[in-house]
């Protein structure tokens, strides 16, 4: 196959063979993507713990999300200029390069640096297999191989939390991010060999001064969410700075992007009414999707006192539902041609969900949690692959990179929007809770930086402090809660295109559909 072509209109589409083989490239390195974000959740409390910074476990995560967030339609725009392969192996090695530094992170200042360093390459990651999906499977059979990228994520879904926990128990936290290596270096090898696609020429410049913009915009808006509103008043100075800065410099991508020869984001794409509609959902529903997958740990963790290993198999039935969800829905949609309705049962499944995990108590048993687990995660099943197909199946193949990075980008930006503000509602309320349980005349000092610690206190000051964390969790998931009737509201206006087949002409950009 060769590495380049002339330009064309329309799709080259692989046979089902060639297909397997560019799959086993792809899957290498999303694996790499989907072991990481699971990996880590269940061993954050004891990371963050050993480098005395538990308050400040949402930033190691929205760290990485800020800076995958900010990258992610830079890797999709520049993917469509130069190529997949050669784009996808620098993002494993951006990846790889901030995995090694975090493991020698020796305080969480340093983690949440080479977390940041980390995200940039893992923003290129899962956009650009997600993309070369696109360039090489029609929408209408995609959804074929949606069991083997669902294969991809439960597997790194049900080992990562595990493994994640016996590292942190055992040989260390630090092999949790060094752990990549060895799998990056299979990803670059696989790569290099099988993921050979054609290439379109084109004439390009790249949009410099756009990219700038746009990762000093939502750089500046997630910073006031997770840093200046939280520790310095969401209306003090500093904060309303960042916000309305990151605000002027989104109106100001906004007119360079209408004017740049080779616009990072086409705005022409927003005239798409399915695009447009999808992205505002994944962003809405990465808001609360992100928020109660990270603090379901923490309540495992700290309320119903498992070690971290134990919290990963805790964390199964969640893994479950996704699993459960994500294949029969792909089989349906590759059969039937028709999506329409699974959106809209994905935001009440989850909804239901956040109602049940809001009930949970410190006196709460696991099958509680373990049903709450399981339909979140059949509600993230029944969607979190579909988006993207829906957006893919909308627009022109010569945007197919920056359309699947912009679907990614959108949830993402949902996702550190969502984690720093259910942060910040966890340490309000949890100050809350702690000043009328266990006092500040008790004598006693309260270290809730550090989960092991908080298991140590002693009695009743123990039972306070865990009581304390149950009822603040209880407000962080119901706060998910508006966020997915948002999302409820915006599945109504989803039109369903048919399915693009190997016959089926691509829609001229920018057509309203």
């Amino acid at each position: 196959m060769s590495e380049t072509q002339t330009e064309s209109t329309e799709p080259v589409y692989f046979s089902h063979r060639q297909i397997l083989v560019i799959l086993a490239g792809l899957m290498t390195g999303m694996f790499l993507a989907a072991l990481d974000q699971s990996i880590v959740g269940t061993a954050l409390p004891r990371i963050t713990s050993e480098l005395h910074g538990l308050s400040k476990l949402s930033w190691v995560v929205t760290a990485y999300l800020l800076a995958s967030t900010a990258s992610t339609p830079l890797w999709g725009k520049i993917s469509d200029l130069y190529g997949r392969r050669l784009i996808f192996q620098a993002a494993i090695i951006t990846f790889l390069v901030g995995s090694l530094l975090c493991g020698f992170a020796r305080n969480i200042d340093e983690l949440i640096a080479f977390r940041a360093l980390q995200g940039i390459g893992g923003g290129g990651l899962m956009a650009l297999a997600l993309a070369t999906l696109g360039d090489v499977i029609p929408p209408r059979e995609r959804g074929r191989y949606m069991g083997y990228m669902g294969a991809v994520f439960g597997s790194a879904s049900v080992l990562g939390p595990v493994l994640g926990g016996w590292l942190a128990d055992g040989p260390g936290w630090e092999w949790i991010f060094w752990l990549n290596v060895p799998i990056g270096i299979v990803a670059l090898v696989v790569t290099s060999y099988v993921l050979k696609l054609p290439h379109v020429r084109r004439e390009h410049t790249i949009d410099w001064l756009g990219a700038g913009v746009l990762v000093s915009s939502v750089s500046s808006v997630l910073l006031y969410t997770a840093w200046a509103g939280p520790e310095h008043g969401w209306l003090s100075n500093p904060s309303l700075s960042l916000l309305c800065g990151g605000l002027l410099l989104a109106v100001i991508f906004i007119l360079i992007e209408r004017r740049a020869s080779e616009p990072i984001l086409p705005m022409e794409l927003f005239s798409n009414s399915v695009f447009s509609i999808t992205n505002a959902l994944g962003m809405v529903f990465g808001i609360a999707m992100f928020g109660a997958i990270i603090f379901v740990p923490l309540y495992l963790q700290i309320v119903m006192e498992m070690s971290p290993t134990k919290s990963g198999l805790g964390m199964v039935p969640m893994v479950a539902g996704m699993f459960s969800a994500s294949i029969p829905t792909g089989i349906y949609v590759s059969k039937t041609g028709h999506y329409r309705y699974f959106p809209i049962a994905s935001t009440i499944f989850v909804a239901g969900a956040l109602l049940l995990l809001s009930t949970l108590n410190a006196d709460s048993s696991y099958l509680n949690v373990g049903i709450g687990m399981f339909a979140l995660g059949f509600g993230l099943g029944l969607t979190m692959q579909l988006l993207t197909l829906i957006v893919q199946n909308s627009v022109d193949v010569r945007h197919m990179g920056v359309a699947t990075s912009t679907v990614t980008f959108f949830r993402n930006l949902g996702g550190a929007f969502g984690t720093a503000v259910f942060g910040a509602v966890l340490n309000s309320r949890l100050a809350h809770h702690l000043e009328n349980s266990v006092g500040s005349g008790s004598g006693t000092s309260v270290n809730t930086n550090d989960a092991t610690a908080i298991h140590l206190l002693p009695e009743p000051i123990r039972t306070h402090v865990i009581d304390a964390f149950a009822l603040s969790l209880h407000e962080v998931f119901l706060t998910a809660l508006p966020f997915v009737g948002i999302a409820f509201v915006l599945t109504l206006f989803i039109k369903e295109l048919p399915l693009r087949s190997r016959s089926t002409p691509v829609p001229a950009a920018g057509t309203d559909v």
